[in-house]
């Protein structure tokens, strides 16, 4: 098996999953510029997109106002974010980081939503790449459950 490297590739390995969505906002499409270029990733069989519920991963390609951790800015730099749950994350990742210059190709804590569950990878790469796939399978398989369960709910 091939381990996909690119952004599309992981972007295209997430939109396989049954039940998948996958935003990619782009110019025109009536999405905030500051989106556009990334990529968000829902469960929803329905093919609409969520309203009440956020991704569960998703892709970014540049800093945002309050993310510059990652110095996303750079040419050539990305990151894959899963939410994971807290104590999954904790396991994974552990603590605290001292962010400064990002090493690409391994599994941190995201740096605004470590503290609620959320990993990230920049660039992920032959170290990180099967676990950042399995990382999105399991977003989403939990994302389905989450999903089931509202819609049982509802009766």
């Amino acid at each position: 098996m091939t381990i996909p490297t690119s952004m599309d590739q992981i972007i295209a390995a997430v939109r396989r999953l049954e039940g998948a969505l996958v935003l990619e906002p782009r110019a025109g499409d009536g999405t905030p510029e500051i989106a556009w270029g990334d990529a968000f990733f829902y469960y929803a069989p329905d093919g609409q997109v969520p309203t009440t519920v956020q991704p569960y991963g998703t892709v970014v390609t540049k800093n945002y106002p309050d993310d510059t951790s990652c110095d996303l800015d750079r040419p050539g730099r990305w990151r894959v974010n899963a939410h994971v749950g807290r104590e999954r994350a904790r396991g994974l990742v552990g603590g605290e980081v001292a962010w400064g210059d990002v090493e690409a190709d391994v599994l941190l804590p995201h740096p605004v939503y470590g503290e609620l569950g959320w990993v990230c990878v920049v660039n992920p790469a032959d170290r990180t790449t099967p676990q950042v796939l399995d990382l999105l399978r399991e977003a989403h398989d939990d994302a389905r459950r989450r999903y089931e369960r509202r819609r049982r709910a509802r009766g």
